[in-house]
Formats: C-alpha cells, structure tokens, sequence
C-alpha cells in the first residue's frame, strides 16, 4: 500500500493524503518521497486540476522523518556516505521545491497551480517542512496539537529546507526559538507566530476554497519575488548584521561549542542569506550532511531519540505480565517529593491518596498541585475545571485506612531504614494482597528495606529525581526477591506519567547516583589539589556538563553530601576511598557553608539566592597551585570518572541494558548530552584509547581510574560498546 494517495473532485481540487499503513502518526519513509512526487507531477500535469490540497488520513499530520532514510542515503553511494547524503537530500530539495514553484513559469512566476497544507494536528520536523513548502497553511484547533522544528534537541537540525524557508518567512530572530531551542506551538500560537496562516475548524475545506481563489501573487513565495528583503535584514545589513552577531555569542554561550547542530544551523542560515534561494537550499544540504556525518549527531539521536523511545515504549518490561496500569496510588510523605509525585499522579488522571503524620503537612502537600494547576490555568495550559479535576483527584489524610483499594503504593518518607520499615508493615496491614509497594530511595539498598514487607516479591526501588514535575528520568530497582509483576507494574506506571524509566539492580547508590557522586568528589578533589575552581567549573560546562560539580554539590546541598559520605564510609569500612574529599566537605559543614539554602558554600549568595561568584573563603582555605592542569586533563578527570563507574555497572550487572546506561546518564543529571551518554562517549573515542588513557589517569590519580576489566577487555579486542552489546543486556552478550 502507498503512503500516499490523490481523489481529484468535481470541484478541481486534488486532495493528496499522507496515510501511513498500521501506523498512528505518519513518517516520512524514503519509498514515500517518489510516491509523492509522482502525485504532484500528476496534478501538475492534469489541466483538470485547478490545485492541490496536501492533508494526512490520521488526526495528525505527520511526526518526522524515519531515521532509516538517514542510513539508506549513507548506503546509497558506497564508500561515500557523505555523498550519498548530500544527493538524497538535494533530491528530496528538489521535490519541495517542485512543490513551491508549482508549475509556474520560470520567468515569469505565473501559470503555477495554488498547493495549499490542511493539517488535522501535530506537524513536526519533515511533516512541517513539508506544508513550509506549499503556499499556505491551515491547521485545526486541536490544543493538544504540536507545529513545529525539534530536530535540535536531537543533535540535528531542519535540514529539509525547514531552516532556509523559516528563516526567509520570518527573519533570523523571530526564526531563533523555533530553530534553536526546538520550540513547538500550539495551532493558535504556532499562527500569532506566523509559523502558519490560517485555524479553522475543518482545514481541508478552507484550504479547498482558498486553492480556487488564489492568484498568481498568492502562491509566488516572497523569496521568489523580486525585490525580496529578509526580515530583519541579511547579514550585510547593519540591523541584521547585529542579529547575527548576537545570535553567535548567544549559541556559543549555551552550547560552549560541544553541539554540533546549534553551530552548523547558524552557519546554514548566515551563509544562506547571503545568496538566492536555491543556492542556500544547496548550503543547507552541505551543512546537514555535516552534521549527520559527525559522530555526536548520531549517538544523540540514538540515545535521546530511538533509545529513548524504546525505553519509553517498554524494551525492558518483561513480557509476561499482562497490563499494570494503575488505578489509585497511594503516597507516603507529603514533602517536596511526595508532593511532586502526587502532582505528575494527578496529571495521570490516576486517583491519589497523599498520606502524612500530620493534616496539615498533608494539605501542604495537596496545595502543591492547587497551585501548580492555577499556573496553568495563568498560562492557558488547562480550563478552570481541568485543573479542579486534577486537584480533586488527591485525598490528603493521615489515615492508613483511606490506602485501602490502592494497587501501588510509593513511600517517600524520611531517608532512614526504620521509618521506612515501619510505614511499610503499616502499609501492609490494610492494603490488598496484590498491591506493589515501590520505596522511593536514592540510596538505600532495596533487598533490606524489602525485609520489613510481607511481600518482598512486591517491593521494588522507584527513585524519582527532583523535581519531580521536571525531571524526565525514574530509575526503578529491582531487590533480589523483587517480581516481574512489580517491576512492570512500576514500568506502566512511569508510562502513565509521561517519564522515562530505567530499570536496575540493587546495589550501594544504584545507577544514577555511583556515577553523579564521583563526579562532584573529584572535582572537591581538585579543590584541595589547588586546582583553580574557576577552571574546574568551567572545564566541566566546556565538556558539555550543565552544571559544575561544584555548583552541583551547592544546589543539592553540602550538608547532604556530608551525610552521605558518613553513611557510606561505615558501610565500606577500610575500602572507603574518598577520605581526601571528607575533608574538605566537612570543613564546610563545620563553617556553614552548606550550599545555596545556606547562601554559601563553593559559591557566595546574595541575599536572594543569587550566585555572585566562587567564593573568596574557599579559595583561602585551599590556596590555588602555581602551576594549574590542563583544560583537557580536568575535563577527563571528569569525565571518565562516571564513564567508568558506567562500565562497572555494566560489569556488575546494576545495569542490564546499555541504553538506559546513557538515556539514565543524560536525562538524570545531564551528562554531556552531545556525547549520546558515558558509554557512547567511550565509544567515541574508542575502547583502545580509553583503556590507555585510564592507565595514565590512574597513575597521575589513583585507583579509582583504574581500567575494567571489561573495558581492557573490548580494547584488546578493538570493540565498542554498542558493537559488542547492541540493545542487549550483558549477560545475553
């Protein structure tokens, strides 16, 4: 069956519809671009045919591109990938364009036929490039319905033409957010932006009329015009000269230079701008090309794109628990983060009972979501009575009793063993038989809180991350007694939610946690080393890490840190490793410097909580060396730090799968998101390389850099992570 199909009316119109078989949004397939193609020749062609409608068969319009017409260009040319790229892409140019021109004279710019876009819904990447393309666009009012460009936060960019039209459409600065922030609109918004023209309530009968009325100078694109200026003014213009200037400085400030896209986009459009049209077509297609022949671009697709989904779509859920989809949750502990999850659990639509000691710490927690709902009502986001629905869907109550009909159960009270014991045996005495209780624990070994359940086969780790409304990851873990029925009934739960899980073994600080911990020691390390704290910070932000360790350990807390190591070292005993670390964090405590709460800590506060720069006690406590490493060497210091305990997870069989080793990495504290995760970045540079460089690490640093053994394995055998494991668990390897 084809993607696409053309009916002609008695009215002239030829309506093409995009309708992908056995899929519930359509996706641009490389056998779908003749297949177009040959529709629109057709119209073209037919003296019938006064113009076009372009629409889709489902209730969107069209969610992208299928990544496998990337690699079927690759493939295309052989030993030239990179040209095999660059032709598939100017051929594709070629259809949309064929599309803009419509037939009319070259010279002239009459006789064209009017190709108008009526979109049902959500029109993203290619499936707005496409409607870019034809001379105007309507769309429903369907609220829930995305336009826009998002190729960005996937390490790409608009590479259809979707960069060179908006820019052209719009100028570069109205263009920015929706090209580099991914930005998507609303129908309403995405039209006040002038990202399309026209919402109405049936868009293929407006665009029917509105195809039979254009004239020549409604369908002549301004950039095929003569005359044409771009809004704002090009480059060589003072005004757009300014922009550019400005719109350098601003990519270069966000992304430090590690992303390729932001810097291959903004050339795109400088240098398109500088010449006609269908040279900066050309311009575009070369910096595409470059782009995807980079290897960041293509380990950030698979992770935050295809491994992200997967995770997202249930790789890891076992597969034979029927559906666990949950009813009424019951939530212990009406803090910040059982407030949070009872938030995301009333946006579920999911019933929810929010249990505290006290009513009024209860109602705190209620009030939470109260005031989280009439944000969005503020902003738009829901009606009145969305938000008193999502408000009413929780119960605050000190009542055991209310748990009673709950089929899961998440315990979010204090960070000690015996509170939680206790909640739990109360939990378990008026609870159903077949309930799942999941502790919410960053650090406790699941296996011995499940000791205090009656069930322990229905016990299992679900580590939020906070904030919980903002934060994408939820690191569910599995106890040695816990069952499969636990872990999918956590699993259908972050679906329910809208998060991303990732599931793990028990084991001291599970996934998330071994890896972020290391990274904030060594860089406290480097403090007491006399390493600048400006260049530590700022090595880390240059490497593509979102936050410092040192502002890191400020945000979460230092008094926190302090606890933790205090709790680790009594578990570890004489293995303890970060002694040098204790030292400095508490000498902190013992000043007060705790972190932001406290107004100081690494940094120096304002009274408001603003950070005012690194603090002038701290640097006279541990005074900076005359000689300072370089950048290169902190950045790997930090780096692989967390790569190797990645490894060692892996090893260790914490982690099953290697994508959630990097989707977890990236999504739960931020680890340098152009690399595609800790282990696609030792990919990157390749196991040889990496064993090495741990060698030398390890010899300057210590032991904690010493090579895995897995890893010396792959590197004698030239493998990578991804060659030798796939989307396959270690052991099934």
């Amino acid at each position: 069956m084809s993607d696409f199909t053309m009916n002609t009316g008695a009215d002239g119109v030829a309506v093409i519809t995009w309708d992908v078989p056995e899929k519930s949004m359509n996706v641009m397939s490389m056998e779908a671009w003749p297949q177009l193609e040959s529709l629109v020749d057709e119209a073209l062609a037919d003296e019938a045919v006064k113009g076009i409608v372009i629409t889709s068969g489902k209730d969107s319009f069209a969610g992208g591109m299928d990544l496998n017409v990337i690699a079927k260009m690759k493939e295309s040319a052989g030993d030239d990938p990179a040209r095999g790229l660059f032709e598939g892409l100017m051929s594709a140019h070629g259809i949309l364009r064929k599309i803009e021109r419509a037939g009319m004279d070259a010279k002239t710019n009459k006789g064209g036929k009017p190709i108008a876009a009526a979109l049902p819904g959500t029109a993203l990447g290619i499936g707005f490039e496409i409607p870019l393309a034809c001379h105007r666009i309507f769309c429903s009012p369907n609220p829930k319905a995305k336009i826009g460009l998002p190729e960005i936060m996937v390490g790409i960019f608009p590479g259809m033409g979707g960069t060179t039209r908006l820019v052209r459409k719009m100028g570069a600065m109205a263009a920015s957010p929706f090209l580099l922030e991914g930005k998507l609109s609303a129908p309403v918004q995405a039209q006040k932006a002038g990202l399309i023209d026209e919402v109405v309530a049936d868009p293929v009968a407006a665009a029917k009329e509105w195809v039979l009325n254009a004239t020549d100078a409604d369908i002549l694109k301004p950039w095929d015009a003569k005359g044409y200026k771009m809004p704002g003014g090009a480059p060589y213009h003072p005004a757009g000269f300014m922009t550019f200037v400005g719109a350098s400085a601003m990519v270069n400030g966000k992304t430090k230079g590690v992303y390729p896209a932001a810097k291959a986009l903004l050339s795109a459009v400088y240098e398109g701008a500088l010449v006609p049209f269908d040279t900066a077509l050309k311009i575009e297609a070369r910096w595409f090309t470059n782009v995807l022949m980079n290897p960041s671009s293509g380990a950030m697709i698979r992770s935050l794109f295809i491994n992200k989904e997967a995770l997202e779509k249930g790789a890891v859920r076992p597969a034979d628990v029927p559906d666990q989809t949950v009813g009424k949750v019951g939530i212990l502990g009406a803090g910040m983060m059982g407030a949070g999850i009872a938030l995301v659990s009333a946006q579920a639509g999911i019933e929810v009972v929010l249990l505290d000691q006290k009513q009024e710490a209860a109602d705190r927690g209620k009030a939470h979501t109260e005031a989280h709902a009439q944000k969005g009502v503020q902003r738009k986001k829901v009606s009145e009575e969305q938000a008193q629905q999502m408000v009413d869907r929780i119960t605050a109550t000190t009542d055991y009793d209310a748990l009673k009909g709950c089929d899961l159960i998440i315990e979010a009270v204090f960070e000690d063993p015996k509170i939680k014991a206790e909640v739990t045996r109360a939990v378990d005495a008026v609870t159903d038989a077949d309930c799942i209780f999941a502790t919410n624990t960053s650090t406790l070994p699941i296996s011995e809180l499940a000791k205090a359940s009656k069930n322990p086969e229905q016990f299992i780790g679900i580590h939020f991350f906070s904030p919980v409304e903002k934060m994408l990851l939820v690191e569910i873990i599995k106890g040695k007694e816990t069952g499969n029925r636990a872990v999918a009934k956590a699993l259908d739960f972050v679906r329910q939610i809208r998060k991303t899980p990732i599931v793990v073994n028990d084991a001291r600080f599970f996934y998330a946690n071994r890896c972020i911990i290391p990274y904030i020691n060594e860089g406290i390390r480097m403090v007491k080393e006399g390493v600048a704290p400006a260049l530590i910070e700022n090595a880390a932000k240059m490497v593509g890490m979102p936050l410092g360790p040192l502002q890191l350990v400020d945000e979460t807390s230092i008094d926190l840190g302090a606890k933790i190591a205090r709790a680790t070292k009594a578990g570890m005993g004489d293995a303890y490793p970060d002694g040098e670390v204790d030292e400095v964090i508490f000498w902190m405590e013992e000043q007060g410097r705790l972190g932001r709460k406290a107004k100081a800590g690494f940094y120096d506060y304002d009274d408001k909580g603003k950070r005012s720069g690194l603090s002038e006690v701290v640097k006279a406590q541990y005074p900076q060396a005359e000689d300072q490493p370089d950048l290169i060497d902190v950045q790997h210091r930090l780096l692989f730090v967390q790569s190797l305990e990645a490894v060692r997870a892996l090893e260790e069989g914490v982690l099953e799968d290697i994508r959630e080793g990097d989707v977890g990495a990236i999504l739960g504290w931020g680890f340098a998101p152009w690399s595609g995760g800790p282990l696609s970045w030792l990919d990157m540079i390749g196991s040889p390389y990496a064993a090495e460089r741990c060698d030398q690490l390890e010899a300057a640093f210590g032991a904690r850099f010493h090579c895995p053994d897995l890893l010396r394995e792959m590197a004698g055998k030239t493998q990578s992570f991804y060659g030798r494991f796939g989307g396959q668990t270690a052991d099934a390897a």
